[in-house]
């Protein structure tokens, strides 16, 4: 079943032990941070996904990435690579087991073992009110933006504790600041506020370390329906200490330094990037 998965990705793969390095701005090859480690980063075909997976790249991981669209799998991996990254790229749905254990199987049967786990998957039915939604609205955006994380951490866990590996799960400002027309989403981001600090917990004597980037309003596809909003951009001003729109590069430096050594003291933090205090 893997190979027909795996179809058309089979060349994105390298062995491991291959891409020990990159190339710096300089001009000279020199070790990255994260050289000969393995990141599984969902929903990293565009957006703050994509930023981050790109990141880790250049910082020396071999990044698998994922989503639901084979042709954006397609492109983006294709597009990483020829930068010179170690990525490969597979087709998985968050929400569904049977593509969860593919994603899983593809990065153990090219690269030997997981070190890193980010979770950017995620959906958002603008659905209004929170008491006003359907049943099958509240099951779909938790089950991808809440149960999925949970459970492909289970699935990788028995992996990542080989290799004292870290979590970087995706929220959202919406956990602080809550807007009324995202309705469930917000309840699901805050979800994942208590999702990573449970886990840090349980993970920590197994020297895992689990924390949650919340960014702000980012200028991706995905957040078009707030930056693209004049009433809510003016309204946001009023917050952003920065005046400016964060852009999804904002994101991936602070995931990669998650990752990183430098944060092996670092757990169950939730880390804001938003132009501004969460603590307003």
């Amino acid at each position: 079943m893997l190979p027909a998965v795996a179809r058309g990705h089979r060349g994105w793969f390298h062995p491991c032990a291959r891409l020990s390095v990159r190339m710096s701005s300089t001009g000279i090859d020199r070790k990255g941070i994260l050289a000969e480690r393995v990141a599984v980063v969902t929903g990293s075909t565009s957006g703050i996904g994509f930023a981050i997976a790109r990141r880790l790249a250049q910082d020396g991981a071999h990044v698998v990435i994922s989503s639901r669209k084979q042709q954006n799998v397609d492109r983006a991996a294709a597009q990483l690579q020829r930068e010179g990254l170690s990525v490969a790229g597979i087709v998985c749905h968050v929400g569904k087991a049977e593509d969860r254990e593919r994603l899983v199987a593809t990065a153990l049967e090219h690269c030997g073992g997981i070190d890193f786990l980010v979770c950017c998957a995620g959906v958002n039915s603008l659905v209004g009110s929170t008491l006003g939604t359907s049943e099958q609205i509240w099951d779909k955006i938790l089950n991808v933006n809440v149960k999925s994380p949970a459970l492909l951490l289970s699935q990788l866990l028995p992996y990542m504790e080989k290799r004292k590996g870290a979590v970087t799960l995706v929220s959202s400002v919406a956990a602080y600041f809550p807007r009324m027309e995202l309705g469930v989403y917000n309840v699901s981001k805050t979800a994942l506020l208590a999702l990573t600090r449970t886990p840090a917990l349980e993970l920590a004597p197994k020297d895992i370390r689990v924390n949650c980037l919340v960014p702000g309003v980012i200028k991706t596809d995905f957040s078009k329906v707030l930056h693209g909003n004049e009433s809510l951009l003016k309204y946001l001003r009023e917050y952003l200490q920065m005046q400016r729109i964060g852009e999804p590069e904002d994101c991936a430096g602070v995931v990669s330094f998650l990752c990183s050594p430098d944060a092996s003291y670092i757990t169950g933090e939730n880390i804001a990037v938003a132009g501004f205090s969460s603590r307003l």
